[in-house]
């Protein structure tokens, strides 16, 4: 994928991301960031089973995206248009192909219930929305749906009669492209013959029992999904926190750039234009200090803005001991540009197979950004009010300078004519 439209896809996940975080009502336990992230991944694996064009694919991926982002208006009814609102305002503004926009905006549509593909990528998405009715994490995934059902309809659902509901969509849902025909029907078939079973096997059930009714989440399948909502969120905020030094590091660089702009303008027009008349002309020698003060507030505004965005680059290189004894980051490509490519994947392999090494490195990689990040504000800090102050003081002078002239310039008139 060419790197605007990855880039355009990266926009998509952090907007998405945002309006989950803060938008969307945390009641709503099914439909949340995680199964978006779920139908995203999913739609990128048909995707690469379909061999998709490039197009193709940045629209499937952004309509994967944006599908339930509707539910950020606080109810499912109508959720889809609201999503196709929200997808193409944030495509429009990035000055989208309006034939990408339609497209993306008729695979949202698609996936409102009854869903009604048509093309392709359209089937991809309602098979990827879907595609947790084929997975081990079937069961859990369902007593969220049940959960989420129970809060927009304020009342609980009877075990019994959200068993039935869930058999009879069951039978009657199929997948629509041949990827889930062939890979994910059978996986689906037996999450159903297990629910019949369950059903089963509840109808002479003590009513001790009972409440163990579906989804069946025994203690080991809580400990489980505790785990791997443990799991997801770790990844989450380890992926948010990284996410926002970036985007924090590319504001400081935004800024420090605007500083060395303006007080290059600044600094060019002081020395090309004051500096030579108050050099040699006579009548703008009151003008010396304003003008070094104005030059001298611009030479340290631009070096602090400078030191801010100044690279630094490690040696380069890691040792067998720095892996063993978990000291290196891998993640930053200061500690391994220097490496050959088998020394780094033999590293990376070491890290990947220790997951308390993997996130220490994840945490070493965060804690660096933000000494970087401390480093570039501090110069910016510095900029900025060394620009500030001494701008305030050089137009004080500059005034001041200008009165003494003037006054100057009264005076000796006020000679010439009593001497005449």
């Amino acid at each position: 994928m060419n790197e605007a439209n990855s880039q355009l896809l990266a926009a998509a996940r952090a907007h998405v991301t945002d309006i989950y975080q803060h938008k969307v009502n945390p009641e709503f336990v099914f439909h949340n960031l995680e199964h978006t992230e779920d139908v995203v991944e999913a739609c990128s694996h048909m995707a690469d089973y379909y061999h998709l064009n490039e197009e193709d694919r940045l629209v499937l991926l952004v309509a994967a995206w944006f599908h339930d982002v509707g539910y950020s208006a606080g109810k499912p009814e109508g959720h889809e248009e609201v999503s196709v609102q929200i997808a193409t305002h944030f495509l429009q503004g990035r000055r989208i192909d309006e034939t990408i926009v339609q497209r993306v905006t008729s695979c949202i549509q698609a996936t409102r219930m009854p869903q009604s593909p048509v093309s392709l990528i359209e089937k991809i998405l309602c098979d990827a929305d879907l595609y947790h009715l084929s997975t081990e994490d079937f069961r859990a995934r369902n007593g969220l749906l049940k959960q989420e059902r129970e809060f927009i309809l304020e009342h609980k659902i009877d075990k019994k009669e959200w068993r039935k509901s869930n058999v009879e969509f069951l039978e009657h849902h199929k997948y629509f492209t041949e990827y889930g025909q062939d890979y994910l029907e059978s996986k689906k078939a037996e999450n159903l013959a297990l629910i019949q079973k369950k059903k089963d096997a509840k109808k002479g059930a003590a009513p001790e029992e009972e409440s163990q009714a579906f989804p069946y989440v025994t203690s080991a399948d809580t400990t489980e999904k505790e785990s791997k909502d443990t799991e997801r969120g770790i990844q989450t905020m380890f992926r948010t926190t990284s996410h926002n030094h970036l985007e924090l590091s590319g504001m400081a660089d935004s800024k420090a750039h605007i500083l060395i702009t303006v007080n290059s303008i600044i600094l060019s027009v002081s020395v090309s234009y004051f500096a030579p008349k108050v050099r040699y002309d006579t009548e703008f020698s009151s003008y010396l200090i304003p003008t070094a003060i104005l030059i001298l507030t611009c030479l340290v505004s631009i070096t602090s803005s400078i030191l801010a965005t100044r690279p630094s680059i490690s040696s380069g290189r890691f040792t067998e001991e720095d892996i063993r004894n978990k000291k290196t980051n891998l993640l930053f490509f200061g500690n391994f540009h220097k490496m050959q490519l088998q020394d780094y994947q033999w590293g990376m392999n070491q890290m990947m197979r220790d997951k308390e090494y993997l996130y220490n490195t994840m945490m070493m990689d965060i804690y660096f950004l933000g000494v970087v990040l401390a480093r570039k504000y501090r110069y910016l800090r510095i900029a900025y009010t060394v620009f500030m102050v001494g701008l305030i003081i050089a137009v004080i002078a500059f005034g001041i300078a200008w009165l003494a002239m003037d006054s100057s310039a009264t005076t000796n008139q006020s000679i010439k004519t009593l001497d005449y």
